[in-house]
């Protein structure tokens, strides 16, 4: 070996511990930096020639280092483990919000909620069966029942509303999606054409990573690297971005929790390929979303309907035996404010007594009192009785009060049910994120000692150049003579 090839040894070794120098302040500018990933210089030795020539051969030690090659240290398992995580998280995370939302909509327990509006509506029937001829208990009566309706109207437009931000954020989502999508698609074109000009693209990873890990937590979506360096992004089976390709996705169903309960089958929101129209089982956010407008609040609006059409079938059963202060027999109590041509409903049900007088609380018809008007009270204090339910053979079967009861008990345990798995899933995807964190995440004290350590290898290099230096100055002097 002679000391030109020593030369450029120790000139490899300087250039070697510049950059890994230049690599660990990367490292260190970026601490802060959301979604960096650390970089480690590889450095492999450069040997002597395996292979001699025809005529010659050699015995060089070695050529020196080779730095060019800087690895992004980043742990694949635990990068798809974090963006299930992080999807289910996201799922979970709406759940938790429409439950809450939910039960804000009841407003139970407390005075504005339809639980105490029955405990004030009952009492009502009870005033006019201790005085059936006072006009006054029979006014307050319909004021109670109208606030009964105009609360149970209020609870499902809330719903209805509730419903329709739903729609409107997963059609936001839906865009930001396709958006991101067409991102990581270019990047993945960028990034295959550094790699295959032997460029680096570590930055470039890094920030296509973060994309796919946002499409996680909004769609639940998944990558699988390709060999040219790109990825493939999938949802629910289906390949939202390949190579530099990325397909749109929209948003299908009916325009309101109604439509959805009618016809579940054709009315159901959904995510779909545009175009095309496949199905994508989607997760994450817009998981959760669906869930709200295709599960939860259709259910609970199904629920309410159902208790506001109990009320009605169950008060206007007992009220159209009776008769008036007219002597007339009484009609329907509530109705579906057209006049009974639908379906009583909670957003439709009204008070379809507006005469005090017309309330039927009297048994006697003017027939069975002697052609006198009957003032008795005995149809009013079954209407009273029922707040304990429906009689049935001597006892009560569940009327409306008890069904809404039951049906706010569930949703408590639903929505306490929701809210504990969010708490375990948030706990594991922050177990996965400090993993992560450990593989990926840039180590202060760790920069510190690389950087003394390569500053050391650094000065031992120069250090050679100057032996080196040395050396053929005394040759030449020695020539030189």
């Amino acid at each position: 070996m002679s000391l030109f090839s020593t030369l450029n040894t120790a000139n490899t070794a300087l250039s070697a511990q510049q950059r890994a120098i230049e690599v660990t302040g990367q490292n260190i500018a970026n601490v802060n930096t959301d979604g960096y990933s650390r970089q480690r210089v590889d450095m492999q030795s450069v040997g002597g020639t395996a292979v001699p020539a025809i005529w010659s051969v050699s015995n060089q030690v070695g050529s020196g280092v080779d730095a060019d090659t800087i690895t992004r240290i980043r742990d694949a398992f635990l990068e798809a483990r974090a963006q299930t995580e992080h999807a289910g998280a996201s799922n979970l995370t709406v759940q938790d919000t429409t439950y809450t939302q939910v039960q804000q909509a009841f407003r139970e327990p407390g005075t504005t909620g339809i639980q105490s509006m029955l405990s004030d509506f009952w009492p009502g029937f009870g005033d006019i069966a201790n005085n059936s001829t006072d006009t006054g208990a029979r006014e307050q009566l319909l004021e109670r029942s109208q606030t009964l309706a105009a609360g149970l109207h209020s609870t499902m437009g809330s719903l209805d509303g509730q419903w329709a931000e739903s729609k409107d954020s997963l059609q936001t989502l839906v865009t930001d999606v396709n958006a991101t999508a067409s991102s990581i698609a270019e990047l993945n074109q960028s990034i295959k054409s550094a790699t295959m000009s032997k460029l680096q693209s570590n930055d470039l990873q890094d920030k296509r990573d973060s994309l796919v890990l946002k499409l996680a937590e909004q769609i639940g979506a998944t990558a699988t690297p390709m060999d040219d360096g790109t990825l493939t992004v999938t949802v629910g089976g289906v390949s939202l971005v390949s190579g530099n390709n990325a397909i749109q996705l929209a948003v299908s169903g009916g325009n309101s929790a109604a439509e959805v309960n009618q016809n579940p089958a054709a009315n159901s929101i959904a995510i779909v390929t545009n175009p095309g129209g496949a199905v994508v089982r989607a997760g994450g956010t817009a998981a959760g979303q669906m869930t709200t407008m295709n599960s939860i609040i259709p259910g609970y609006e199904k629920q309410l309907n159902g208790v506001a059409q109990q009320l009605a079938d169950q008060v206007n059963s007992v009220h159209q035996t009776g008769y008036d202060l007219y002597g007339t027999q009484g009609g329907a109590f509530f109705d579906d404010g057209s006049g009974g041509t639908t379906a009583v409903t909670a957003a439709n049900i009204s008070v379809a007594v507006t005469d005090p007088k017309k309330i039927a609380a009297a048994a006697l018809s003017p027939v069975a009192a002697n052609g006198q008007i009957s003032a008795d009270h005995a149809v009013a204090d079954q209407l009273y009785q029922l707040r304990l339910g429906i009689p049935s053979g001597g006892t009560y079967t569940d009327g409306a009060d008890a069904t809404y009861r039951k049906m706010i008990v569930a949703l408590g345990v639903q929505a306490a049910t929701t809210s504990n798995s969010l708490t375990t899933q948030s706990a594991v995807s922050t177990h996965v994120d400090a993993a992560r964190e450990s593989v990926s995440g840039v180590n202060i004290d760790e920069e510190m000692t690389n950087m003394l350590q390569y500053q050391h290898a650094y000065s031992a290099a120069g250090q050679l150049v100057s032996t080196v230096q040395s050396m053929m100055d005394t040759l030449i002097n020695m020539v030189g003579r």
